[in-house]
Protein backbone atom coordinates (compact mmCIF):
# COMPACT_ATOMS: atom_id res chain seq x y z
CA UNK A 1 0.00 0.00 0.00
CA UNK A 2 1.64 3.47 -1.18
CA UNK A 3 1.41 6.04 2.18
CA UNK A 4 0.70 9.20 2.04
CA UNK A 5 2.65 11.90 3.38
CA UNK A 6 0.23 15.05 4.43
CA UNK A 7 2.61 18.08 4.25
CA UNK A 8 1.26 21.02 6.90
CA UNK A 9 -0.10 24.06 4.97
CA UNK A 10 -0.79 27.22 6.41
CA UNK A 11 -4.35 27.73 5.59
CA UNK A 12 -4.37 31.71 5.98
CA UNK A 13 -6.23 32.83 2.62
CA UNK A 14 -7.98 36.15 2.92
CA UNK A 15 -11.79 34.26 2.27
CA UNK A 16 -11.01 32.33 5.51
CA UNK A 17 -14.48 32.65 7.27
CA UNK A 18 -12.54 32.77 10.74
CA UNK A 19 -9.70 34.99 10.07
CA UNK A 20 -8.98 38.46 10.28
CA UNK A 21 -6.14 38.87 7.75
CA UNK A 22 -4.98 42.49 7.14
CA UNK A 23 -5.76 45.95 8.07
CA UNK A 24 -9.97 46.18 8.63
CA UNK A 25 -10.67 42.81 8.29
CA UNK A 26 -11.35 40.02 5.15
CA UNK A 27 -12.63 43.07 2.76
CA UNK A 28 -10.75 46.18 4.63
CA UNK A 29 -14.47 47.37 5.43
CA UNK A 30 -14.26 46.96 9.16
CA UNK A 31 -16.49 43.76 9.18
CA UNK A 32 -15.98 40.02 10.32
CA UNK A 33 -17.99 37.25 8.87
CA UNK A 34 -17.98 35.54 12.44
CA UNK A 35 -21.65 34.20 13.74
CA UNK A 36 -22.50 32.89 16.96
CA UNK A 37 -21.17 35.14 18.92
CA UNK A 38 -22.67 36.66 22.50
CA UNK A 39 -25.18 39.31 22.23
CA UNK A 40 -24.19 40.40 25.90
CA UNK A 41 -21.23 40.44 27.54
CA UNK A 42 -21.31 39.70 31.62
CA UNK A 43 -20.23 41.91 34.24
CA UNK A 44 -16.39 42.65 33.61
CA UNK A 45 -16.36 41.87 29.79
CA UNK A 46 -15.66 38.72 28.34
CA UNK A 47 -13.53 36.19 29.54
CA UNK A 48 -9.97 36.72 29.30
CA UNK A 49 -8.43 33.73 27.33
CA UNK A 50 -5.03 35.20 27.74
CA UNK A 51 -2.90 38.16 27.73
CA UNK A 52 1.03 38.33 26.72
CA UNK A 53 3.80 41.22 26.76
CA UNK A 54 6.65 41.48 25.07
CA UNK A 55 5.40 43.35 21.68
CA UNK A 56 7.49 46.30 22.41
CA UNK A 57 6.62 50.35 21.72
CA UNK A 58 4.23 51.13 18.81
CA UNK A 59 0.22 51.51 17.66
CA UNK A 60 -0.05 48.41 15.38
CA UNK A 61 -2.98 45.93 15.72
CA UNK A 62 -3.69 42.64 14.41
CA UNK A 63 -3.68 40.33 11.97
CA UNK A 64 -5.35 36.87 12.83
CA UNK A 65 -4.81 33.85 9.92
CA UNK A 66 -3.77 30.58 10.16
CA UNK A 67 -4.00 30.19 14.23
CA UNK A 68 -1.31 32.75 14.25
CA UNK A 69 -1.48 36.27 15.28
CA UNK A 70 0.77 39.13 13.71
CA UNK A 71 1.59 42.62 14.61
CA UNK A 72 4.70 44.80 14.76
CA UNK A 73 6.71 46.24 17.83
CA UNK A 74 9.60 48.16 18.61
CA UNK A 75 12.41 47.22 21.29
CA UNK A 76 16.14 47.16 21.89
CA UNK A 77 16.49 49.79 19.07
CA UNK A 78 14.96 47.68 16.46
CA UNK A 79 11.24 47.70 14.75
CA UNK A 80 9.71 43.93 14.65
CA UNK A 81 7.36 41.82 12.88
CA UNK A 82 6.02 39.67 15.45
CA UNK A 83 3.84 36.09 15.38
CA UNK A 84 1.82 34.79 17.89
CA UNK A 85 -0.37 31.81 19.02
CA UNK A 86 -3.53 32.56 18.79
CA UNK A 87 -4.65 30.03 21.01
CA UNK A 88 -2.64 30.47 23.81
CA UNK A 89 -0.94 33.73 23.49
CA UNK A 90 2.60 32.18 22.96
CA UNK A 91 4.94 33.83 20.88
CA UNK A 92 6.27 32.25 17.71
CA UNK A 93 9.12 34.02 16.05
CA UNK A 94 9.59 37.94 15.92
CA UNK A 95 11.79 39.41 13.19
CA UNK A 96 13.92 42.51 12.84
CA UNK A 97 12.44 45.03 10.64
CA UNK A 98 13.51 48.33 10.01
CA UNK A 99 15.26 51.10 12.20
CA UNK A 100 13.70 52.13 15.04
CA UNK A 101 11.71 54.60 14.66
CA UNK A 102 10.88 57.76 17.86
CA UNK A 103 8.09 59.93 18.03
CA UNK A 104 7.18 62.21 21.36
CA UNK A 105 3.69 60.86 20.57
CA UNK A 106 4.54 57.10 20.46
CA UNK A 107 7.68 55.35 18.99
CA UNK A 108 7.32 51.75 16.88
CA UNK A 109 5.87 50.94 14.27
CA UNK A 110 1.78 52.00 13.16
CA UNK A 111 0.59 49.26 10.29
CA UNK A 112 -0.84 45.89 10.32
CA UNK A 113 0.82 42.87 8.72
CA UNK A 114 -1.23 42.09 5.67
CA UNK A 115 -1.72 37.96 5.34
CA UNK A 116 -2.70 35.80 2.37
CA UNK A 117 -2.06 32.01 1.84
CA UNK A 118 1.32 31.50 2.60
CA UNK A 119 2.98 35.12 2.50
CA UNK A 120 3.12 37.96 5.20
CA UNK A 121 3.98 41.80 3.49
CA UNK A 122 4.50 44.35 6.30
CA UNK A 123 5.67 48.12 6.24
CA UNK A 124 7.55 49.86 9.65
CA UNK A 125 7.12 53.68 10.30
CA UNK A 126 10.65 53.89 8.56
CA UNK A 127 9.34 52.25 5.39
CA UNK A 128 10.62 49.30 5.27
CA UNK A 129 8.38 47.04 3.54
CA UNK A 130 9.19 43.01 3.77
CA UNK A 131 7.96 40.17 2.66
CA UNK A 132 7.84 37.17 5.37
CA UNK A 133 7.28 33.12 5.70
CA UNK A 134 4.18 33.43 8.26
CA UNK A 135 4.98 29.94 9.43
CA UNK A 136 8.89 30.57 10.29
CA UNK A 137 8.97 34.62 10.05
CA UNK A 138 11.64 33.91 7.13
CA UNK A 139 12.55 37.50 5.21
CA UNK A 140 11.72 36.17 1.45
CA UNK A 141 12.39 40.32 0.32
CA UNK A 142 12.75 43.52 1.61
CA UNK A 143 12.56 46.91 0.19
CA UNK A 144 12.71 50.62 2.08
CA UNK A 145 10.78 53.15 0.57
CA UNK A 146 12.97 55.92 1.52
CA UNK A 147 16.32 54.47 -0.06
CA UNK A 148 15.08 52.63 -2.85
CA UNK A 149 12.08 55.03 -4.25
CA UNK A 150 12.86 58.46 -2.66
CA UNK A 151 9.93 58.16 -0.49
CA UNK A 152 9.68 60.78 2.40
CA UNK A 153 8.80 59.74 5.75
CA UNK A 154 5.27 61.30 7.15
CA UNK A 155 5.65 63.35 10.56
CA UNK A 156 4.27 60.40 12.35
CA UNK A 157 6.35 57.79 10.24
CA UNK A 158 4.73 55.66 7.65
CA UNK A 159 1.76 54.17 8.87
CA UNK A 160 -0.29 52.31 5.62
CA UNK A 161 -1.17 48.45 5.75
CA UNK A 162 -0.13 47.77 2.65
CA UNK A 163 -2.73 46.41 0.02
CA UNK A 164 -2.98 43.18 -2.21
CA UNK A 165 -4.48 43.83 -5.47
CA UNK A 166 -3.92 40.40 -7.29
CA UNK A 167 -0.11 39.59 -8.05
CA UNK A 168 0.90 43.16 -7.09
CA UNK A 169 1.53 44.82 -3.22
CA UNK A 170 0.51 48.34 -3.40
CA UNK A 171 1.73 51.25 -1.24
CA UNK A 172 1.78 55.00 -0.61
CA UNK A 173 5.95 55.60 -1.20
CA UNK A 174 5.19 59.59 -1.09
CA UNK A 175 8.22 60.35 -3.14
CA UNK A 176 8.35 62.66 -6.76
CA UNK A 177 7.12 60.18 -9.22
CA UNK A 178 7.01 57.62 -6.84
CA UNK A 179 3.66 58.59 -4.70
CA UNK A 180 2.71 55.15 -5.39
CA UNK A 181 3.82 52.05 -5.81
CA UNK A 182 2.67 48.85 -7.29
CA UNK A 183 5.60 45.76 -6.77
CA UNK A 184 5.22 42.42 -7.73
CA UNK A 185 4.27 40.51 -4.05
CA UNK A 186 6.09 37.61 -4.93
CA UNK A 187 10.04 39.90 -5.85
CA UNK A 188 9.35 43.29 -4.68
CA UNK A 189 10.23 44.26 -8.38
CA UNK A 190 8.50 47.39 -9.48
CA UNK A 191 5.45 47.11 -11.84
CA UNK A 192 4.26 50.67 -11.99
CA UNK A 193 4.66 54.15 -9.78
CA UNK A 194 2.59 56.66 -10.37
CA UNK A 195 2.10 60.74 -8.97
CA UNK A 196 4.24 62.36 -6.74
CA UNK A 197 2.26 63.66 -3.70
CA UNK A 198 3.45 63.25 -0.59
CA UNK A 199 2.61 59.61 1.82
CA UNK A 200 -0.27 60.74 4.45
CA UNK A 201 -1.36 57.76 6.86
CA UNK A 202 -4.43 56.03 5.07
CA UNK A 203 -4.23 52.23 3.76
CA UNK A 204 -5.43 51.61 0.02
CA UNK A 205 -8.08 49.57 -1.13
CA UNK A 206 -9.13 48.40 -4.49
CA UNK A 207 -12.21 47.93 -6.35
CA UNK A 208 -14.40 47.59 -10.11
CA UNK A 209 -16.61 50.41 -10.79
CA UNK A 210 -18.37 50.61 -14.08
CA UNK A 211 -15.74 47.81 -15.30
CA UNK A 212 -12.65 49.87 -14.28
CA UNK A 213 -10.40 47.87 -11.81
CA UNK A 214 -9.42 50.83 -9.31
CA UNK A 215 -6.81 51.72 -6.68
CA UNK A 216 -8.50 54.35 -4.12
CA UNK A 217 -5.94 56.19 -2.02
CA UNK A 218 -5.92 58.72 0.33
CA UNK A 219 -2.37 60.53 -0.08
CA UNK A 220 -1.48 63.85 1.60
CA UNK A 221 -2.87 66.34 -0.90
CA UNK A 222 -5.96 64.27 -1.47
CA UNK A 223 -7.77 61.25 -2.87
CA UNK A 224 -7.52 59.73 -6.16
CA UNK A 225 -8.44 56.48 -8.16
CA UNK A 226 -5.82 55.13 -9.67
CA UNK A 227 -6.24 52.24 -12.62
CA UNK A 228 -4.66 49.23 -11.48
CA UNK A 229 -3.41 48.11 -14.56
CA UNK A 230 -0.70 50.64 -14.50
CA UNK A 231 -1.07 53.68 -12.24
CA UNK A 232 -2.89 55.74 -14.61
CA UNK A 233 -4.76 58.77 -12.61
CA UNK A 234 -8.10 58.28 -13.37
CA UNK A 235 -9.35 61.46 -11.19
CA UNK A 236 -8.86 63.19 -7.90
CA UNK A 237 -10.60 65.15 -5.46
CA UNK A 238 -8.67 67.09 -2.76
CA UNK A 239 -11.36 68.96 -0.78
CA UNK A 240 -11.25 66.44 1.86
CA UNK A 241 -7.89 66.32 2.46
CA UNK A 242 -6.57 68.43 5.03
CA UNK A 243 -2.58 70.12 5.75
CA UNK A 244 -2.28 67.80 8.78
CA UNK A 245 -3.13 64.33 8.63
CA UNK A 246 -5.45 62.16 6.03
CA UNK A 247 -5.57 58.71 8.16
CA UNK A 248 -8.98 56.91 7.60
CA UNK A 249 -9.66 54.07 4.72
CA UNK A 250 -11.83 54.97 1.95
CA UNK A 251 -15.07 53.40 1.84
CA UNK A 252 -16.67 52.14 -1.14
CA UNK A 253 -20.48 51.15 -2.06
CA UNK A 254 -21.15 50.48 -5.65
CA UNK A 255 -20.49 53.12 -7.68
CA UNK A 256 -19.87 56.10 -4.72
CA UNK A 257 -17.23 56.34 -2.73
CA UNK A 258 -16.51 58.19 0.89
CA UNK A 259 -13.83 59.92 2.33
CA UNK A 260 -13.25 61.72 5.49
CA UNK A 261 -10.60 63.70 7.98
CA UNK A 262 -10.09 65.65 10.54
CA UNK A 263 -8.49 68.79 11.96
CA UNK A 264 -11.67 70.86 11.09
CA UNK A 265 -11.95 69.28 7.52
CA UNK A 266 -14.93 66.76 6.81
CA UNK A 267 -15.80 64.26 4.72
CA UNK A 268 -17.21 64.12 0.89
CA UNK A 269 -19.33 61.79 -1.38
CA UNK A 270 -18.29 61.39 -4.67
CA UNK A 271 -20.23 59.81 -7.24
CA UNK A 272 -17.85 57.96 -9.59
CA UNK A 273 -19.18 57.44 -13.63
CA UNK A 274 -17.15 55.16 -15.89
CA UNK A 275 -17.26 55.13 -19.53
CA UNK A 276 -14.95 54.42 -22.32
CA UNK A 277 -12.09 53.57 -19.63
CA UNK A 278 -12.61 56.57 -18.49
CA UNK A 279 -14.12 57.49 -14.99
CA UNK A 280 -15.35 61.19 -13.41
CA UNK A 281 -15.80 61.99 -9.73
CA UNK A 282 -18.30 63.70 -9.01
CA UNK A 283 -19.02 65.52 -5.21
CA UNK A 284 -22.72 64.47 -4.31
CA UNK A 285 -22.12 65.86 -0.77
CA UNK A 286 -19.23 67.90 1.73
CA UNK A 287 -20.49 67.49 5.26
CA UNK A 288 -18.99 68.24 8.68
CA UNK A 289 -20.71 66.11 10.76
CA UNK A 290 -18.30 63.24 10.12
CA UNK A 291 -14.75 63.91 10.91
CA UNK A 292 -12.32 60.97 10.87
CA UNK A 293 -9.71 61.10 12.75
CA UNK A 294 -7.46 58.16 13.34
CA UNK A 295 -10.13 55.79 12.79
CA UNK A 296 -12.63 54.19 9.83
CA UNK A 297 -16.25 54.30 9.77
CA UNK A 298 -18.11 51.14 8.93
CA UNK A 299 -20.77 51.12 6.66
CA UNK A 300 -24.13 48.98 7.72
CA UNK A 301 -27.07 49.25 5.24
CA UNK A 302 -28.00 53.13 4.68
CA UNK A 303 -25.76 53.85 7.57
CA UNK A 304 -22.51 55.19 8.23
CA UNK A 305 -21.04 54.39 11.92
CA UNK A 306 -18.00 56.07 12.76
CA UNK A 307 -16.40 58.91 15.30
CA UNK A 308 -16.60 62.33 13.98
CA UNK A 309 -13.28 63.12 16.12
CA UNK A 310 -14.58 62.26 19.34
CA UNK A 311 -18.37 61.73 19.10
CA UNK A 312 -19.71 57.98 17.63
CA UNK A 313 -22.05 59.15 14.74
CA UNK A 314 -24.76 57.15 13.00
CA UNK A 315 -24.95 59.47 9.52
CA UNK A 316 -26.98 58.36 6.40
CA UNK A 317 -24.30 57.28 3.34
CA UNK A 318 -25.90 58.87 0.78
CA UNK A 319 -27.33 62.21 1.82
CA UNK A 320 -24.81 62.86 5.13
CA UNK A 321 -28.06 63.45 7.28
CA UNK A 322 -27.06 62.79 10.76
CA UNK A 323 -28.70 60.03 12.68
CA UNK A 324 -27.28 60.35 16.20
CA UNK A 325 -24.48 61.24 17.73
CA UNK A 326 -22.83 59.75 21.17
CA UNK A 327 -19.80 60.27 23.31
CA UNK A 328 -20.04 56.37 23.91
CA UNK A 329 -17.11 54.87 25.11
CA UNK A 330 -14.95 57.79 24.58
CA UNK A 331 -12.70 58.40 21.24
CA UNK A 332 -11.59 55.49 19.22
CA UNK A 333 -12.66 53.35 16.63
CA UNK A 334 -15.36 50.89 15.73
CA UNK A 335 -15.47 47.27 13.63
CA UNK A 336 -18.39 45.41 13.01
CA UNK A 337 -19.49 41.26 13.59
CA UNK A 338 -22.53 39.34 14.42
CA UNK A 339 -25.24 41.89 14.00
CA UNK A 340 -23.36 44.33 16.70
CA UNK A 341 -20.63 46.99 16.94
CA UNK A 342 -17.73 46.87 18.78
CA UNK A 343 -16.01 50.21 19.97
CA UNK A 344 -12.96 50.53 22.06
CA UNK A 345 -11.97 53.98 23.68
CA UNK A 346 -8.33 55.29 23.98
CA UNK A 347 -8.65 55.84 27.91
CA UNK A 348 -9.34 51.39 27.93
CA UNK A 349 -13.04 51.14 27.70
CA UNK A 350 -14.32 48.79 25.17
CA UNK A 351 -18.41 48.66 24.33
CA UNK A 352 -20.74 46.42 22.19
CA UNK A 353 -23.58 49.03 20.58
CA UNK A 354 -26.28 47.82 18.71
CA UNK A 355 -26.20 49.55 15.05
CA UNK A 356 -29.31 50.99 14.33
CA UNK A 357 -30.22 54.65 13.18
CA UNK A 358 -33.02 55.28 15.71
CA UNK A 359 -30.52 56.13 18.54
CA UNK A 360 -27.26 55.00 20.51
CA UNK A 361 -28.27 51.76 22.61
CA UNK A 362 -25.60 50.21 24.65
CA UNK A 363 -25.64 46.62 25.37
CA UNK A 364 -22.51 45.72 26.95
CA UNK A 365 -19.02 47.26 28.25
CA UNK A 366 -15.41 46.71 29.87
CA UNK A 367 -12.48 47.88 30.78
CA UNK A 368 -9.24 46.57 30.37
CA UNK A 369 -5.65 47.50 32.05
CA UNK A 370 -3.88 50.05 29.54
CA UNK A 371 -0.84 51.58 29.18
CA UNK A 372 -0.27 55.17 29.42
CA UNK A 373 0.27 55.64 26.00
CA UNK A 374 -3.48 56.32 24.31
CA UNK A 375 -4.91 52.92 22.87
CA UNK A 376 -5.37 54.05 18.91
CA UNK A 377 -4.75 50.21 17.47
CA UNK A 378 -8.08 49.02 16.42
CA UNK A 379 -9.81 45.56 17.42
CA UNK A 380 -10.06 42.74 15.61
CA UNK A 381 -12.19 39.55 16.07
CA UNK A 382 -11.29 35.86 14.80
CA UNK A 383 -12.66 32.51 15.58
CA UNK A 384 -14.59 33.60 18.11
CA UNK A 385 -12.09 35.73 20.10
CA UNK A 386 -11.92 39.23 20.45
CA UNK A 387 -7.92 41.05 19.94
CA UNK A 388 -7.07 43.87 22.03
CA UNK A 389 -3.33 45.86 21.12
CA UNK A 390 -2.30 48.24 23.85
CA UNK A 391 1.70 49.37 23.08
CA UNK A 392 3.23 46.33 24.75
CA UNK A 393 0.58 44.39 25.71
CA UNK A 394 -1.91 41.83 23.72
CA UNK A 395 -5.45 40.90 25.16
CA UNK A 396 -7.42 37.71 23.70
CA UNK A 397 -10.77 37.73 24.95
CA UNK A 398 -13.06 34.39 24.53
CA UNK A 399 -16.71 36.19 22.72
CA UNK A 400 -18.42 32.89 21.47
Amino acid sequence: MRRRFLLPIFAAAVSAAADWPQWRGPNRDGKSPETGLLKQWPEGGPKLAWKTTGLGDGFSSVSVAGGRVFTMGQSGGRQFILAFDAATGRKLWETPNGSPYQERRGDGPRGVPTVEDNRLWAMTADGTLSCLDPVTGRKIWSANLVSDYGGRIPHWGYSESPLIEGDMLIVNAGGPGTSVLALNKNTGKLIWKSQSDPAAYSSAIAATVGGVRQIFTFTAKGAMGLNAKNGELLWRYDNVANRTANIATPIIHQDHVFYSSAYGTGAALLKLNASGGSVEAKEVYFTSEMMNHYSTSVLLGEYLYGYSNAILTAMKFMTGEVAWKDRSVGKGSVIWADGLLYAIGEDGMVGLIEPSPLGYKERSRFTFPKSERKTWAPLAIADGRLFIRDQDNLFCHLIR
